[in-house]
C-alpha cells in the first residue's frame, strides 16, 4: 500500500477495497522501519493516527467523509497542531505544545486527513539542505548509482519530501519562502506546489518571512497535489493576507491540455555554467510542451539577477523581526542568568542554531538605524520591479518553464562551507516567491548518477489550474516512475 498514490488510495478507500486502518498501519510500519535512516519525522503519532483511521472507516462505510478521508499525511513541523508538540526544528521550541490548530491543518482534518506525525525541516525553515535541524539532518532516500554516500533532501521542507519519496506517507504539507517546497521536491523526485501568496492561510504557521511564507502540498504526482491543495486552501479572516476567492476543483483542470498555450522561456534563467544535464532537461521540457500543442516563446525577466540578493535582505529582515519574540520571557525555553540582558543573550544563544543566529544578525543589520533605507527599503523597490517583470511576461504567455534547481541532490559532506554558495540552490525558485506568483516542481528525469531532476512551471496570480494542466502534460511525457533506494514496501 505504500506504493499507492494518494489519488489511487482515495479511490480504493471509497470502493472499500482497502480500509483506512490497513492503510495507516502500513504507513506507520514504514515510518517505524525507515525513520531511523531517513530522520524524516521529528514526532510520530501512530496511536492517534490509528484511532482516526477507525473513525474514518466508520464514515467511509456510510458513504461519507471529506476529500481526504482516511488518507495518511505528514505535517511539516512548522504548522501548529493542537496538543501535539510543534518545534520548528529548534531547541527554543523543543517542548512547545500548541493549544490550537493551524488553519491549514484544521482544513485538512476537516476533510478527513490523518496525520502520522510532524516532519523534519531546517530550523525555522532557514536552509536549503535540511541539515540545520536541532533534531539532526534528514537523509534523502535516493542514492547515487554505485555509491552509499548520504545525500541531502533539500530544504527547508526536506523531511516532508523525504517522507513522501520513501513511501512513509502519501502526501505531506510544506511551506515555501524562497523555494522550500520546490527545491526538495526536485531533489527527492516528487511533486510540490507553491500556490499564490494568500491562497492558503498562514494562521498557526510559525513565521520565517511573513511576506513570503506560503503553505503548499507535496506528493507523488500532480493529481495528489491537486486534491491536497483543494483541501488546504481557503479564505481565513484570522490572516490579513488571506485572499477571499473561491477555491477551484484543481483536479478538474488536469486534463485540459496545452493546445494553443504560450509557454515563456525566460532568457535570464540560462545561468552561466549551468550543468549540461540541467540545460538538456529544460530543452526536453520545452519539446514535450511543443509536441502537445503549446508554443514556446522567449521572454525576458530583466531583474531576475537581483532576485537572490534582494530575497536575502527582505527575508532576513522579516526573520529577525519575527524571531525577536523568542527571548525566554515571552516565548521559548529560558536559560537563567544574573541579569535580564544576560538572560536574553544566553537564551537566544542556546535556543538558536548557527544558521538561524547568522540570519537574525544579518536581518537586524539591514533594519538598523542608518541602513534601513539603504537596504530594506531599496530591496522592497527592487521587489516591485521583479513583480512587474512577471506581470509583463504574463501579458504574452500563459506559463513560464524553467529548471527547479541548478543541480541534483549533493552529499551531506559536500555541502559548501560558504553560506552564499548554499543560498544559490534557490536561484531559480526565489523570483517567483518574491513576486508571490504560483509555481510547481515536478520530476522530469534522472541525471547520469541516477538522481532525480526537476522542472519548474510558474503561473499567473491565482491561476494554479493552468499550472496543473501544463504540468500534467509534462508529467505524462516524462513518465517518471523510478523509486529511490530507500523505499518502503510493506503490506498487501
Amino acid at each position: 500500500m505504500t506504493d499507492m498514490t494518494l489519488a489511487a488510495a482515495r479511490r480504493a478507500l471509497a470502493a472499500r477495497e482497502i480500509s483506512a486502518v490497513e492503510l495507516v498501519d502500513s504507513h506507520n510500519k514504514a515510518i517505524e522501519s525507515l525513520n531511523g535512516d531517513v530522520n524524516a519525522f521529528i514526532i510520530t503519532t501512530p496511536e492517534q493516527a490509528r484511532e482516526a483511521a477507525k473513525a474514518a472507516d466508520t464514515l467511509l462505510a456510510k458513504g461519507e467523509g471529506g476529500l481526504l478521508c482516511g488518507i495518511p499525511l505528514g505535517v511539516k513541523d512548522l504548522f501548529c497542531t493542537n496538543g501535539v508538540r510543534t518545534t520548528a526544528a529548534s531547541n527554543i521550541l523543543r517542548d512547545f505544545v500548541p493549544p490550537y490548530e493551524s488553519a491549514v491543518t484544521a482544513n485538512l482534518l476537516s476533510e478527513g486527513a490523518i496525520f502520522l506525525g510532524k516532519t523534519n525541516l531546517d530550523e525555522f525553515a532557514m536552509g536549503s539542505t535540511n541539515l540545520t535541524s536541532a533534531f539532526g539532518g534528514v537523509t534523502n532516500p535516493w542514492r547515487r548509482s554505485g555509491s552509499d554516500a548520504k545525500l541531502v533532501p533539500g530544504g527547508s521542507s526536506g523531511g516532508s519530501a523525504a517522507a513522501v519519496a520513501a513511501g512513509m506517507v502519501l502526501g505531506a504539507t510544506g511551506t515555501d519562502t524562497g523555494g522550500s517546497i520546490r527545491q526538495p521536491a526536485a531533489f527527492c523526485g516528487i511533486t510540490g506546489v507553491k500556490p499564490t501568496y494568500g491562497r492558503c492561510s498562514r494562521f498557526g504557521t510559525i513565521a520565517f518571512a511573513s511576506s513570503l511564507d506560503q503553505a503548499g502540498p507535496m506528493a507523488r504526482n500532480l493529481e495528489d497535489c491537486a486534491w491536497m491543495l483543494e483541501a488546504m486552501a481557503g479564505f481565513d479572516k484570522r490572516d490579513s493576507t488571506s485572499v477571499d476567492r473561491p477555491v477551484p476543483r484543481y483536479a478538474d483542470a488536469l486534463e485540459r491540455g496545452v493546445k494553443g498555450m504560450k509557454v515563456g522561456i525566460p532568457r535570464e534563467y540560462r545561468a552561466p555554467n549551468m550543468p549540461r544535464e540541467i540545460e538538456a532537461l529544460w530543452e526536453q521540457g520545452i519539446a514535450w510542451l511543443r509536441e502537445a500543442g503549446a508554443e514556446p516563446v522567449e521572454v525576458s525577466l530583466p531583474h531576475t539577477k537581483y532576485g537572490l540578493p534582494t530575497y536575502y535582505i527582505v527575508a532576513l529582515a522579516e526573520a529577525s523581526s519575527n524571531l525577536a519574540r523568542y527571548d525566554g520571557v515571552r516565548f521559548g525555553e529560558r536559560v537563567k542568568a544574573d541579569s535580564l540582558d544576560a538572560l536574553y543573550e544566553a537564551t537566544r544563544h542556546a535556543g538558536f542554531g548557527e544558521e538561524v543566529r547568522r540570519r537574525i544578525l544579518m536581518g537586524t543589520y539591514v533594519l538598523s538605524s542608518g541602513y534601513y533605507d539603504a537596504y530594506y527599503l531599496r530591496a522592497q523597490k527592487v521587489r516591485t520591479m521583479i513583480q512587474r517583470d512577471f506581470l509583463s511576461a504574463f501579458e504574452k504567455v500563459d506559463v513560464l518553464l524553467t529548471p527547479t534547481a541548478p543541480s541534483a541532490a549533493f552529499a551531506h559532506d559536500e555541502k559548501p562551507t560558504d553560506p552564499v554558495q548554499v543560498y544559490l540552490n534557490d536561484v531559480f525558485t526565489v523570483p517567483a516567491s518574491m513576486a508571490g506568483v504560483p509555481a510547481l516542481s515536478l520530476p522530469a528525469g534522472l541525471d547520469a548518477q541516477g538522481l532525480p531532476l526537476g522542472l519548474q512551471l510558474i503561473g499567473r496570480y491565482f491561476d494554479e489550474e493552468t499550472l496543473f494542466a501544463a504540468g500534467r502534460v509534462m508529467e505524462k511525457a516524462a513518465g517518471f516512475s523510478t523509486r529511490p533506494a530507500l523505499f518502503a514496501e510493506f503490506g498487501a
